[in-house]
């Protein structure tokens, strides 16, 4: 059965933004090796736009840019949607019944399956799907913006901590 985790880079005032922060060098290796570990991912609408950025490659680019990309579309995505009309390579739009795509992904593959955007999140909670929540706290305040919990945070029991390269610290939780 797979695991299923929800895990961004989140400001110290509790907000994600792609725009505001992102991961220095040695994360980004981190990220690099997660994604390429990873079994596939359910993406939100707003997400996984940011994220098509990787699906062509750039001339700007080094070597991890581009190890990046590679290991982002070589895994399956599922992604969550009723405004898109369709999705890039490797990628399956999901626009209904949410909770039995889902439970349906668990059930029958392994590994970790990655939640992406806050949004879809909330909505994997409250059915009770999500297996583990990891926060990559950065030390940055950006004092507005979209929040790591889109809802009430859910009770949650601390797994494990550990400091990430750049002072980033990696708080692992799971539902309590």
């Amino acid at each position: 059965m797979a695991k299923l985790v929800f895990g961004m880079m989140q400001s110290l005032d509790g907000y994600v933004d792609h725009m505001k922060f992102a991961p220095g060098p040695a994360l980004f290796r981190h990220f690099i090796e997660q994604v390429r570990s990873l079994t596939g991912s359910v993406y939100g609408r707003r997400i996984y736009e940011i994220m098509r950025y990787w699906d062509e490659d750039r001339p700007e680019w080094g070597g991890e840019e581009r190890d990046f990309a590679a290991a982002w579309r070589s895994q399956p995505k599922w992604v969550v949607s009723r405004t898109l009309k369709s999705v890039g390579p490797n990628a399956t739009l999901v626009e209904d019944e949410l909770e039995a795509v889902v439970r349906g992904l668990k059930a029958r593959l392994g590994g970790e399956i990655d939640v992406a955007g806050p949004d879809l999140a909330r909505s994997l909670t409250d059915l009770g799907l999500i297996d583990e929540y990891r926060l990559y706290l950065c030390p940055v305040v950006v004092g507005h913006g979209t929040p790591f919990f889109a809802g009430p945070r859910p009770p949650l029991r601390l797994a494990a901590s550990d400091l990430m390269a750049e002072d980033v610290i990696r708080l692992t939780y799971v539902p309590a």
